[in-house]
């Protein structure tokens, strides 16, 4: 069997363009996408750590994955997004196992050029040799397209302008609506594709051939864990029904095990974590790089203690716990004094009495064009996350009688709001579109003492003298009962016995709640029925448990 190491396809009007990828926006423009010009077949040589695959027949297990990808519709014409991750790779085999006509596309919105001392390689090399691989497996034409520039004026300068402000703003968010589905969009418009498509685990309904005037509609995907519905809520109309998500209707589980019946090149790789066009930046360091440093103080929001400085306020978010580096934690950023680059810092941030549920949005955008008929019966998602809250909206008109902000009014607390961020609003399994949390907060703010507010504002804060020493936070009665009885639970397993901890299984739930420790193990080992377990390994459980979360 003869294996050919074929990069793409490019058809290109003839001497219109140089035979060397990568491409950029405006060469997009020139592109015919219709084979009736000369073509050419450009070969590159890859990397030997790539082997390119022959494509395999499909089993017939997989077309019951194929819901979202519109095999009904088929042959359409779809430019994919190719990350380069399993994701997208298995979203490009199942549109071309629905028969799709599909060419795909690397965006390049890096700048690690401006980090070039931090390592050898370019990191983004390594995602497109693995584009490269998987589109090998069907011969797939690649286009790698330069939208740096694109990002850096639509994505990254909003970020750098909204953290200065001391807000806390979502770039996935403004990837998807300003770049993936706005510049790129805009780029490949007069290609001809039918849609465009990415591995973004959501869900898009399209209106049938005899109503097209209707409006597409963004719906969960099944895997409500993973759902990506939240970063997709700013789209417009117009974008979405250019869109498809193959993976809206498969769980992320089994979009792993469809990598592996592929073969695909990357079926083991890991997850991207981050934002996307750092890579293995920190996200402080390029803040510091392009915002700078300023030293500012740290003060106790309860009492005014200056506890110690920091590099500038618009490192940090408001229940922000990594990086203050005080000791007697857990500390976390309650509020920010943006003018006098102060933060304030409680221990009481889990407080009861300290949460919201009323906040300002604006800065809406209805996915249907149209703010909703009815807003007092309504889902919300703070963040991304399986976490709904079920609101209602108090819609407020401005002096040119449109509806630019809203109250919004959850059914539950919420500690973790911050102003920059968007608030994604549902109808039942349908989401409706988004808005900006503002920084009004309707009386709500974490109460900051008149004494730390009154330092805040000290022009001369040389006057303030040394940090106090911290004091260790005194636990409350049951706080210091609870902490005993865990003490006792993590004793060498041949200490403890089954009946014992399973009795104290209820109190080490509430131990780890009230102590802030790692809530994630109490809602995966809670449910377990512990009742046939053998004694060691029961007992060998629960000390890595307790362990984990201390």
């Amino acid at each position: 069997m003869r294996v050919v190491l074929r990069w793409n396809w490019i058809w290109r009007p003839m001497a219109s363009l140089p035979l060397t990828p990568p491409l950029t926006c405006q060469h997009l423009h020139t592109l015919n996408p219709r084979p009736r010009l000369r073509s050419f077949k450009i070969f590159s040589r890859l990397n030997s750590s790539v082997v390119a695959h022959t494509s395999h027949p499909l089993s017939a297990d997989v077309d019951r994955y194929l819901r979202c990808s519109m095999p009904q519709s088929s042959p359409l014409r779809v430019a994919v997004l190719l990350s380069g991750g399993v994701d997208s790779s298995v979203a490009l085999r199942l549109l071309h196992a629905a028969g799709h006509s599909c060419t795909a596309f690397y965006l390049k919105i890096w700048f690690q050029e401006d980090f070039e001392n931090f390592w050898s390689e370019c990191p983004w090399e390594e995602d497109l040799k693995y584009a490269k691989a998987v589109c090998n497996q069907i011969d797939a034409p690649l286009e790698v397209v330069h939208l740096t520039d694109e990002y850096w004026n639509s994505v990254v300068s909003y970020l750098i302008e909204e953290y200065s402000n001391g807000r806390t703003p979502n770039p996935d968010v403004l990837c998807n609506t300003r770049i993936k589905f706005g510049a790129f969009l805009d780029a490949i418009g007069d290609m001809g594709f039918d849609y465009v498509a990415s591995g973004h685990y959501a869900n898009v309904v399209h209106p049938c051939a005899d109503c097209l005037n209707e409006p597409s509609v963004l719906e969960l995907s099944q895997d409500l864990v993973k759902d990506q519905t939240y970063f997709l809520s700013h789209l417009s109309q117009s974008q979405l029904k250019r869109l498809l998500f193959p993976l809206g209707c498969i769980p992320k589980d089994e979009v792993r095990r469809l990598a592996t019946k592929f073969d695909l090149p990357n079926k083991d790789r890991k997850d991207s974590q981050g934002i996307c066009f750092l890579g293995k930046i920190r996200f402080s360091e390029f803040v510091a790089r392009h915002i700078g440093e300023r030293e500012g103080i740290i003060l106790e929001a309860e009492t005014g203690d200056f506890l110690g400085k920091h590099r500038g306020f618009w490192f940090y978010t408001i229940g922000q716990r990594q990086g203050l580096r005080l000791p007697g934690g857990p500390w976390y950023v309650v509020e920010k004094d943006v003018k006098n680059n102060v933060v304030f810092v409680s221990r009481n941030y889990f407080s009861i009495d300290k949460r919201r549920r009323v906040f300002r949005v604006g800065s809406f955008k209805w996915l249907s064009g149209l703010p909703p008929s009815q807003t007092s019966r309504l889902q919300c998602k703070v963040r991304h996350g399986p976490g709904f809250y079920d609101c209602s909206l108090q819609m407020e008109m401005e002096g040119d009688g449109q509806y630019h902000s809203a109250v919004v009014h959850i059914s539950e607390d919420d500690q973790g709001l911050a102003a920059g961020q968007f608030a994604a609003f549902y109808e039942g399994r349908t989401c409706i579109g988004s808005g900006v949390i503002l920084e009004f907060w309707v009386d709500q703010s974490f109460p900051v003492c008149t004494k730390a507010l009154e330092i805040a504002r000290m022009e001369d804060k040389s006057k303030i003298g040394n940090p106090v020493k911290i004091k260790v936070k005194p636990d409350s009665p049951q706080e210091a009962s609870d902490s005993a009885e865990l003490a006792t639970a993590i004793r060498p397993p041949s200490l403890c016995s089954s009946s014992m901890i399973q009795n104290f299984f209820p109190r080490l739930t509430g131990a780890i709640l009230r102590s802030n420790f790692v809530q994630m193990w109490v809602f995966l080992v809670h449910p377990f029925d512990f009742s046939g377990a053998a004694d060691g390994k029961l007992e060998k459980m629960m000390v890595i448990i307790c362990l984990t979360c201390l």
